[in-house]
């Protein structure tokens, strides 16, 4: 069993749904970014999202888009931000998914980064910009079932052949984008909870993988709408946007941020 599907099997335990922490690694610099994500996975997250900077994030709103730079310029790269893994590992257990895009994936070389990333204790990855129909790029490295799971996304524009083509081939957890446009709060784009709902609902129907919401989650409510209907809530931009503000008290702040919504 892997330790996602053991989070998962807690949580419905429990009767509430995960959190899943998107945050950037590298922001606003190496050793703080550390230091925040490790507050953060000690306030109580279930799931780590470490996100990999890329120059061109084309699924990021701005708040995440800024994070990236800022890390891109603190210096950090892929290779250190498995690092970041192995590190965090020698204290949690918590899944750890590495969230980035393809074109630094391909630069490092597929297999080394499956190799790399195995060994520092990632769980899985979740590579934004390549589709689901082109994850044996990456996972034909994998040597085990189930060593890594590659996260696939759900959109409100994926097509209900594709869905279920989609639901057939995960493992891990599925990623329900809740709305069009990219993350975060303020791209203009609502989430209509009806619609979502009855959409979740049908995919339930299809599959017994956890159904996780994400994008443009940040308040109160829709922490609460997300976890009512999913089996965990993805929440990014609202972490960074509490870096960008105050990265030098973050590490205070991001952790009775996750405290906060641990009691949602």
């Amino acid at each position: 069993m892997t330790r996602l599907t053991e989070t998962f099997e807690k949580t419905r335990r429990e009767k509430r749904a995960a959190l899943i922490g998107y945050i950037t690694a590298g922001d606003p610099d190496l050793e703080r970014s550390f230091e925040i994500i490790d507050a953060a996975c000690d306030a109580g997250l279930d799931v780590l999202e470490l996100g990999v900077p890329f120059s061109d994030p084309t699924a990021d709103g701005p708040v995440i888009q800024r994070a990236s730079s800022r890390a891109i310029k603190a210096g950090m790269t892929l290779e250190k931000g498995i690092e970041f893994v192995k590190r965090l590992r020698q204290k949690y257990e918590l899944p750890i998914i590495l969230f980035s895009y393809f074109n630094p994936i391909f630069a490092m070389g597929t297999e080394r980064f499956v190799h790399a990333a195995s060994i520092a204790g990632a769980d899985g990855m979740l590579v934004v910009d390549l589709p689901s129909e082109n994850a044996n790029e990456i996972m034909r490295h994998v040597q085990k079932p189930n060593e890594l799971h590659f996260i696939r996304l759900i959109s409100p524009t994926t097509d209900l052949v594709r869905r279920n083509e989609i639901l057939c081939q995960s493992d891990g957890f599925v990623y329900v984008v809740s709305r069009r446009g990219v993350t975060g709060g303020g791209s203009g784009n609502k989430i209509d909870w009806n619609a979502l709902k009855q959409e979740v609902s049908e995919m339930r129907r299809e599959t017994s993988v956890p159904l996780c919401i994400g994008f443009g989650i940040s308040s109160p409510e829709d922490v609460r709408a997300a976890g009512s209907i999913a089996d965990g809530v993805i929440i990014g931009s609202a972490f960074q946007r509490r870096v960008e503000e105050n990265p030098d008290t973050a590490k205070q702040t991001i952790a009775e941020y996750v405290r906060q919504l641990r009691a949602r």
